[in-house]
């Protein structure tokens, strides 16, 4: 990686529990969950993981925001399961 570049983010996809909640919220709670995104997209180990599972569990609690995913094996690819705003 050249020095001009930053770290890779990994692509997010939202399965549909998260896309329904997504739907739910107002402009200001989306672009609350948005900033969390971002940060998870480029650092997944934000969260802290869940014991016995794939998940990680973020939490902001300036932001008011929680968003519950895992992390592909070659981390590209972040999942969400679960937002709250």
């Amino acid at each position: 990686m050249s020095p001009e570049h930053g770290a890779r983010r990994s692509q997010v996809v939202m399965v549909e529990p998260a896309l329904t909640q997504l739907a739910k919220l107002t402009a200001s709670e989306t672009h609350r969950l948005d900033r969390a995104i971002v940060a998870i997209s480029v650092n997944p180990d934000f969260g802290t993981a869940l014991p016995g599972t794939l998940l990680r569990d973020y939490a902001d609690e300036v932001d008011g925001v929680r968003v519950i995913y895992y992390v592909t094996a070659l981390r590209t690819i972040t999942i969400v399961a679960y937002v709250e705003a």
